[in-house]
């Protein structure tokens, strides 16, 4: 390569592109704003005000933390909002703010900062915090809330271990108390913020698909992983896939947080072997576990696996000797 008649010599990989952190950030800051207005449309304004302290918590903790370490300041690439974002996302409307703060200094301090910052983190922020505070607060993380809530004094919640739970006890004909498949699509189900509206997700997925900032095989393979193993579970009803492909955070897991760039694989081989793991750990904690909901637990079991999976799928270098042969010449 020449630049100004000057032989340039750099590592690989040689890729060049005008794309930077901020602008793929922003891009899916971009396509998280549909699942934004399906929940401040389906919960009202305390989800709007969850989402902006989420954001706000986290970009402090991030700005003050960079101090406290002496590293460059980095709020400006815009990854501390998309923690927020996806933190507030994994919480249910009616959580009590004070636990907000929380979930934010798990993933900025704890599981981002500690490790060095955007890029070192071997595990999901946001999911981090929200297994915290599951942990932590049960009751709080599993109180939900009807949908069409418009008034900050109209929070009182519906505590039950989850809306999958009631999936699980479906049969092949009845449907019981669930939702209907069209309000499941369209968010009209109990939920945390940002997962109950499948049809917000999937757009908001395509863009980052076709603006390049994703690759499909990921959330494809997650996706059809889980609705294989269901089927076999569900003993062919469709039905019942479909239920378990919309219910719970499936669908913006698979999109937003199985594909962040630092956790998951960069190779195709290992891409679908990821995906395949968080598709057979989700489905089995739902189907056999005490837990209705695997999705945050599959992801974060296979970010811890990921340099394990980058290590056996990584492409040899050209001409580089086989064992074999090696083994032959000695």
């Amino acid at each position: 390569m020449t630049l100004n008649n000057k032989l340039v010599v750099s590592a690989s990989p040689h890729d060049r592109t005008h794309k930077t952190v901020r602008s793929l950030m922003l891009d899916v800051i971009i396509a998280l704003i549909p699942a934004l207005v399906a929940s401040v449309f389906f919960f009202g304004p305390r989800a709007l005000l969850i989402e902006c302290l989420s954001v706000g918590f986290c970009v402090i903790f991030e700005y003050i933390s960079r101090i406290f370490m002496k590293r460059e300041q980095t709020i400006g690439d815009l990854s501390a909002v998309i923690t927020g974002l996806l933190l507030a996302f994994n919480l249910p409307v009616s959580i009590p703010l004070w636990m907000v703060p929380i979930g934010s200094a798990v993933a900025i301090v704890v599981a981002k900062q500690f490790f060095g910052g955007i890029g070192q983190n071997f595990v999901n922020p946001a999911l981090a915090g929200r297994i915290v505070l599951l942990t932590s607060f049960p009751v709080a993380m599993s109180t939900w809330t009807v949908p069409r809530t418009w008034t900050m004094q109209q929070l009182d919640g519906i505590t039950k271990a989850s809306p999958l739970a009631d999936i699980h006890n479906m049969t092949s004909s009845e449907t019981g108390g669930l939702p209907t498949l069209v309000e499941m699509i369209i968010g009209q189900r109990e939920g945390c913020l940002g997962e109950t509206c499948a049809i917000a997700i999937l757009i908001g997925g395509l863009y980052l698909i076709i603006r390049k900032v994703i690759s499909p095989t990921i959330p494809l393979v997650y996706l059809g992983t889980v609705a294989l193993f269901m089927l076999v579970a569900g003993k062919g009803n469709l039905l019942f896939v479909a239920y378990e492909l919309l219910g719970g955070g499936l669908m913006l897991g698979a999109f937003f947080m199985a594909t962040d760039y630092t956790t998951s694989p960069i190779t195709f081989k290992g891409k679908i072997i990821f995906a395949i793991g968080c598709g057979l750990i989700t489905s089995i904690i739902r189907i056999f576990g005490n837990l209705p909901e695997g999705v945050s637990y599959s992801i974060i079991l296979m970010n811890i696996l990921v340099p394990l999976i980058e290590n056996i799928t990584l492409p040899k270098p050209f001409g580089t000797p086989k064992k074999e042969k090696e083994a032959k010449a000695k």
